[in-house]
């Protein structure tokens, strides 16, 4: 059997649009002699669609949409990921269509991705099916993860997804395929989305396993793509790439971070994003992915210097903007920041330089960058990295506010792996003091992010075991870290959830993900 593997890029809610990428994939399949075209889960309405699910004139128009892509399906058949509306509700399903017919649905059984819980129903599960005169199993979604049956009679398993990229997924991924393959001695087929959809990338990678476990096919993560795998020839195996591997990952984050930017613009409509450039580490990273995503001309640095400023955080913000090609500017806030201080002496006057003062210089900077998204159009990109957003080290209204964070799911150690991959990768952009300067906010004379907390190696070795591993304090502490530090990172985890119901939309690279794997109650008194 001749499959055409369509990879494709789609937007959710644009049915028309999405229905003639399909039909365009189809008419290719034919010009090049597949026996059927495979496209993603939720293809036809792209995902994750989340309470459009329950809109039926939404599901009617998938369903007429449907019917123009079968009338294409003649000598040629089609599985496509579609919204399926039945008395139990409304189910993710793999439409069959052939001899210009939709020929039948198979359901997804397993709900258990928090963005389906509660708009999708349970439905059959995996099926056999004819295709193009032979019998194939297919599975859609998560169905896969838990296969413990595959008809005997079926040589090929066809899945059809709407996998995300998450740190470690892809491997994970690759590795169950390969065990359910050499297992049940089967070809396994899997066809994943591509792109950018809301806080979620989907990083496409999709392949074949011969029935021996052997990787014989794997298309192009981050890409749209096509390809015909015809299962009776002799298909060589193949190697997964190095970056599939942990040593690599940061490669992936980079193009993950630069498609679901790309793709957050592009399918809003927007096409200009203006960034604070502070001449630290995590501002630098967002510039270069911005400026990778949207291009150079389409992005801007303002560079807002204050008293406590030094004076390499302009030289070095400067030198970056300078090396990316963007333009920028630089608007001094020192005499804003003390008339706000002098017309608030009335109330707050007399009392010691703390936090107040820190923060009213980082709301100030929101005021400008907000003050250049509404006069000129340039959407404000948020600079924040997982550690601070963990540790509630960032000001509401501040340095939170954002209409998109890029990078606020990469713990504060990844933004310097990244900010090494991107100089070995653009000829050294990011000026070397940016990455060797020690991490300061600058909100007070000779801030240092180590005043008050141990070297983020420790810090984010701490947050991983917490945040992503679950683990309880007392084993992070026998796992040989310092009691006390464990405990006051804990307890600043606990206390900043309210921060966290308010940040921008993060864009999720990480396999949990705060406000999605991760959501505490907003009032929480268990906090242990």
């Amino acid at each position: 059997m001749k499959i055409a593997l369509a990879q494709i890029n789609y937007t959710v809610g644009d049915i028309c649009g999405n229905s003639t990428k399909i039909i365009a994939a189809i008419e290719r399949g034919k010009a090049e002699g597949a026996d059927v075209v495979i496209f993603a889960e939720q293809a036809l309405c792209g995902t994750p669609a989340f309470d459009l699910l329950r809109k039926t004139t939404f599901l009617e128009l998938c369903d007429e949409e449907l019917s123009k892509i079968a009338l294409h399906c003649q000598g040629i058949a089609a599985v496509v990921g579609t919204p399926m509306l039945s008395e139990s509700g409304t189910h993710s399903a793999a439409a069959i269509l052939e001899h210009g017919k939709v020929r039948r649905y198979v359901t997804k059984s397993k709900i258990t991705a928090r963005r389906e819980m509660g708009f999708l129903s349970n439905g059959k599960g995996i099926e056999t099916v004819k295709i193009a005169g032979e019998k194939v199993a297919i599975v859609v979604g998560d169905d896969f993860s838990s296969l413990k049956r595959i008809d005997r009679d079926v040589q090929i398993l066809i899945s059809i997804n709407a996998r995300r990229y998450g740190k470690g997924m892809m491997s994970y991924r690759y590795q169950k395929m390969h065990n359910t393959a050499f297992v049940n001695s089967k070809d396994i087929v899997l066809i994943n989305q591509v792109g950018g959809s809301g806080e979620i990338v989907y990083d496409g990678t999709s392949g074949v396993f011969n029935s021996r476990g052997e990787l014989t096919l794997m298309m192009k993560s981050f890409e749209e793509d096509f390809t015909i795998y015809d299962t009776k020839a002799d298909n060589a195996p193949c190697q997964l790439p190095e970056e599939l591997y942990s040593h690599e990952r940061t490669a992936l984050n980079f193009k993950a971070a630069v498609l679901g930017l790309r793709d957050y613009f592009h399918k809003s409509g927007y096409t200009k994003a203006c960034v604070g450039l502070s001449g630290g580490i995590d501002s630098s990273i967002v510039a270069c992915i911005a400026a990778e995503a949207l291009g150079k001309e389409n992005v801007l640095g303002l560079l807002m210097p204050s008293q406590f400023s030094s004076d390499h955080s302009v030289t070095d913000a400067t030198l970056l903007a300078e090396s990316l090609g963007i333009e920028y500017s630089v608007l001094p806030i020192s005499e804003a920041y003390t008339s706000i201080v002098n017309t608030l002496k009335p109330v707050i006057g007399g009392r010691e330089f703390d936090s107040t003062e820190e923060n009213i210089q980082a709301r100030l900077r929101t005021i400008m960058l907000m003050a250049v998204q509404n006069k000129k159009g340039y959407v404000l990109l948020n600079s924040s990295n997982k550690s601070e957003n963990a540790l509630g080290f960032c000001t509401l209204y501040g340095d939170t506010a954002g209409a998109f964070s890029v990078t606020g799911d990469l713990y504060k150690t990844e933004m310097y792996d990244l900010a090494r991959y991107i100089n070995k990768t653009f000829d050294n952009v990011i000026p070397q003091n940016i990455i060797e300067k020690e991490p300061s906010s600058e909100l007070h004379p000779g801030q240092k992010d180590s005043d008050i907390l141990p070297p983020y190696d420790v810090v984010d070795a701490i947050l991983l075991r917490m945040v992503e591993q679950e683990q309880h304090r007392e084993e992070i502490i026998n796992a040989g870290f310092d009691s006390d530090v464990v405990e006051k990172i804990h307890s600043l985890v606990m206390q900043n959830e309210k921060k966290r119901y308010q940040f921008p939309p993060v864009l999720r690279l990480s396999a949990y993900a705060f406000g999605h794997e991760r959501l505490m109650p907003l009032i929480n008194k268990y906090g242990d």
